[in-house]
C-alpha cells in the first residue's frame, strides 16, 4: 500500500527571502473567526497563492468536520474537503516573504501534524513563525482589542511587546504547534486577540486588524488594510447600536470600559514606548505611504 505524504506539494514555491510563517486554525483557537480571518486577509493582501495543502484523511473527523458539496456549472457535483491550506507570498517592501497555513483545527494526530508543519518550515527555510488565536474574555469592543503573546525567543519577545498570557488549562493545534516549534528551535511567537463574549457569535474584523497589526510588527512586512479598517469600524458602530437597546447590557458593557481604562491608564503610567518600537512604527508608516503612491 502507498502511503501518501501528510503534505501534498502541488508546486514550489519561488525562491522565498528569509520566510516568516503565519499559522491560524479554526475552531477552538478562533473565537469569532478572528485569527483566520486575520490570516487570510494578509494572504489576499499579498497575494499570496497556494503550493501545497494538507491531506485530510488522517487528520480529520468528517463526521465533525465535513466536507461541503456544490454544483459546478449548475448540474455536476463537486466535494471539498476540509483541509490546511499552504500559500506564499512575496511582500513589496519588506526583508521577507511570508508562508501562510490556515484552515480547520485537525481532530486527531497532533503530533504527526505538528512534524509535518516543521518539515514544511525546515523545507522552506523558515526564519521565524507568527502564530494566532482568538478567545474569548471580559473586554468591551469599544476599547483596543487586549493582545497577549507568548515567546521565548529574545528578539521576538521585544518586536511581540504583548503581555504574556496567565491562562492554564486545556490548549488547541495553535497552542500544541507553537511549543512544538520551540522545542524544534525555530523562533516562535503565539499572538492571542481578546474578543468581547457577548458578541462572540459575530465575525470580528477589529480583532482581526489587531491581530494583522502584530503581524506586521513582528514579521517587519506592510499590507493595505483599509477595508478591514472600514470593517472594523462598522462592527463596532453595530455592536455599539445593538448594545444600546439592552439597558443590562448596556451597564455591563460600560463596567468593562471603566475597568480597561484603568487597566490602561496604570499601564500608561509604567510604560513608554522605546526608541526602538518608535523606529519601527514609523519605519512602516512609511513603507505604508510608499505603497499608496
Amino acid at each position: 500500500m502507498t502511503v501518501m505524504p501528510p503534505i501534498i506539494w502541488e508546486h514550489r514555491p519561488e525562491r522565498l527571502r528569509a520566510p516568516a510563517m503565519v499559522c491560524a486554525f479554526g475552531g477552538w483557537n478562533d473565537a469569532a473567526e478572528a485569527a483566520t480571518s486575520a490570516a487570510n486577509f494578509v494572504a489576499g493582501a499579498t497575494g499570496a497563492t497556494r503550493f501545497a495543502h494538507l491531506d485530510p484523511e488522517d487528520f480529520y473527523d468528517f463526521q465533525a468536520t465535513r466536507p461541503q458539496i456544490s454544483l459546478v456549472e449548475g448540474e455536476a457535483r463537486s466535494v471539498a474537503w476540509p483541509t490546511v491550506e499552504i500559500s506564499s507570498a512575496r511582500v513589496r517592501r519588506a526583508p521577507r516573504d511570508l508562508v501562510i497555513v490556515s484552515g480547520p483545527e485537525p481532530s486527531m494526530h497532533w503530533r504527526t501534524f505538528c512534524e509535518s508543519v516543521i518539515d514544511l518550515a525546515e523545507a522552506l527555510d523558515v526564519q521565524m513563525v507568527i502564530s494566532l488565536g482568538a478567545l474569548l474574555a471580559d473586554v468591551a469592543h469599544t476599547r483596543p482589542v487586549p493582545l497577549v503573546g507568548i515567546t521565548s525567543d529574545e528578539a521576538l519577545a521585544e518586536r511581540t511587546s504583548v503581555t504574556p498570557p496567565s491562562y492554564e488549562g486545556p490548549t488547541g493545534i495553535t497552542g500544541v504547534l507553537h511549543g512544538a516549534f520551540e522545542e524544534a528551535g525555530m523562533p516562535a511567537v503565539s499572538v492571542w486577540a481578546s474578543v468581547p463574549h457577548y458578541v462572540a457569535a459575530a465575525p470580528n474584523p477589529k480583532a482581526s486588524l489587531a491581530l494583522v497589526r502584530k503581524v506586521e510588527s513582528v514579521a517587519g512586512v506592510s499590507v493595505d488594510a483599509g477595508e478591514l479598517e472600514t470593517a472594523a469600524a462598522d462592527y463596532e458602530r453595530r455592536v455599539s447600536s445593538a448594545v444600546a437597546g439592552d439597558d443590562e447590557v448596556r451597564r455591563f458593557v460600560e463596567r468593562l470600559e471603566e475597568a480597561a481604562d484603568a487597566e490602561a491608564e496604570m499601564e500608561s503610567e509604567e510604560e513608554v514606548p522605546s526608541a526602538d518600537a518608535l523606529a519601527r512604527d514609523f519605519q512602516r508608516f512609511l513603507n505604508q505611504r510608499g505603497d499608496e503612491s
